[in-house]
């Protein structure tokens, strides 16, 4: 598997559509640990640069008790795989690859910007990036990537079922983190259960929409790329 991704800028769009068909059946969502015996939160995320190829990505490991930053890492490369809608594993997962490999410790839990099961083929980001490293994963994104759901209350916490379109199964999750604001797309990554990942994102949206992980780690990929931009880039 990380030969596939290693190498991923050799896959077409259609083998790397057969790769994400083949992986989901490895992610687990029928089981989620205590939320109690979690100690860190890992927030992901990647920008990309708007003059080159580059993408930067960011980990921001986070204490879940009190929310301070335990952690930081970074890495940037040259865009390994085109934009192609439902492929983004191929593209940010690389990068947010090498900056985890330069943590000291593994966090519990990932918190990724992007889709987990709600995804047209099951396998977002968040799953490839949760089977990877067998490791608890949420995917949380600020926009549906496909399926349905009713209109959401409008008091935090208020939550809806996102389900498939073609079959009416329940993909994921569509909470309110903030009251009055819009809500925000959760769904599993692996080894997690919705009620979990939804458990998750609530305790660490104390201010803002977005939960603290992603947020510091979104200001810290692009605070990467504004220093790295005209200087001679790192690669990893």
């Amino acid at each position: 598997m990380k030969l596939a991704f290693r190498h991923s800028w050799n896959l077409t769009p259609r083998r790397a559509m057969a790769l994400q068909r083949r992986l989901r059946d490895r992610v687990i969502d029928d089981w989620a640990p205590d939320l109690k015996a979690i100690e860190t939160v890992a927030g992901l995320d990647v920008c990309y640069s708007k003059a080159t190829d580059m993408c930067y990505a960011a980990v921001v490991v986070m204490r879940l008790r009190d929310l301070e930053v335990m952690e930081e890492s970074v890495a940037a490369m040259a865009s390994p795989f085109p934009y192609v809608p439902g492929l983004l594993s191929f593209r940010e997962a690389p990068p947010l690859i090498a900056a985890l490999r330069r943590l000291r410790a593994q966090p519990d839990v990932l918190l990724i910007d992007a889709q987990g099961r709600a995804h047209p083929r099951g396998m977002g980001l968040a799953c490839h990036i949760g089977v990877l490293y067998d490791c608890p994963s949420v995917g949380c994104a600020k926009t549906r990537l496909c399926g349905t759901h009713r209109d959401v209350a409008q008091r935090r916490g208020a939550w809806a079922v996102l389900r498939d379109e073609k079959n009416g199964a329940a993909i994921g999750s569509v909470l309110r983190a903030r009251p009055g604001v819009k809500p925000v797309y959760v769904s599993v990554g692996h080894r997690v259960t919705d009620a979990f990942a939804r458990q998750l994102v609530l305790e660490m949206t104390p201010h803002y929409r977005l939960p603290e992980p992603i947020r510091y780690a979104h200001r810290l990929s692009n605070e990467t790329r504004r220093r790295c931009e005209g200087d001679v880039l790192f690669r990893s």
